[in-house]
């Protein structure tokens, strides 16, 4: 099979590069990897040779280039069917197919207050206490719905994760339980051990230990 090549951004922000990395590796995909720092002259002198938008991730397959992380994400499905990254039944899948793209395409008040800093520790910021205009609050809420809902509906029976095996929908939202950690959110319990799951994943966990050891700080994310 042709050798695929995943470009991506700093392991320590990059929220949407952590997705498409997350799946490949899950499914146990060997891939080359090309890491251009963000915000930085290499990124701005390297990117367009991978990407036509100028942003991460990109995937390489062949001549073939996909671009965006849900892009990428439902190209991997096609191309290994038997990982099963949607579930089999029709109304798990299509759940997953509509969270997934509620994730990719919301929750910028979430975005916004409390970007993905693998290495740092933020307890409490990122949110006013008891203000609901931010939005910030209205986005967990909507995110722990989703969860519970996916747990109790089609996960509970078959695993330990949103619809018991792994899916794209674990993926899209990997990057949010990195986010509750860094700020502290409280969880509900069923929240709080799918979060203590896929945090545990191997593959998270090497993403988290690679995150740590980066030589690039961005002060917009590490001085809150």
């Amino acid at each position: 099979m042709t050798q695929f090549t995943l470009v991506i951004g700093n392991k320590n922000y990059s929220s949407w590069s952590l997705r498409p990395w997350l799946v490949l590796k899950q499914i146990g995909v060997d891939f080359n990897e090309i890491r251009i720092p963000l915000d930085t002259l290499q990124f701005r002198q390297e990117i367009f040779r991978y990407s036509p938008t100028g942003k991460v991730p990109v995937l390489q397959h062949g001549d073939i280039t996909i671009w965006e992380s849900l892009a990428i994400c439902e190209y991997l499905i096609e191309q290994f069917p038997a990982a099963k990254l949607l579930p089999t039944q029709l109304a798990a899948r299509a759940l997953a197919r509509s969270i997934s793209a509620e994730m990719h395409a919301g929750f910028q008040n979430l975005r916004q207050n409390m970007p993905m800093n693998c290495r740092s520790h933020f307890p409490g910021k990122g949110m006013k206490p008891g203000v609901q205009e931010d939005g910030v609050q209205e986005d967990i809420d909507r995110i722990t719905t989703i969860w519970r809902e996916c747990r109790e509906k089609f996960g509970n029976n078959n695993g330990d994760l949103l619809f018991g095996h792994f899916t794209i929908a674990d993926a899209m939202f990997a990057p949010v339980v990195s986010r509750f950690i860094t700020y502290g959110v409280k969880l509900d319990p069923i929240c709080q051990d799918y979060a203590e799951v896929i945090r545990h994943l191997p593959a998270m966990q090497a993403w988290i230990t690679a995150a740590q050891v980066e030589p690039e700080h961005l002060e917009q994310y590490d001085n809150l």
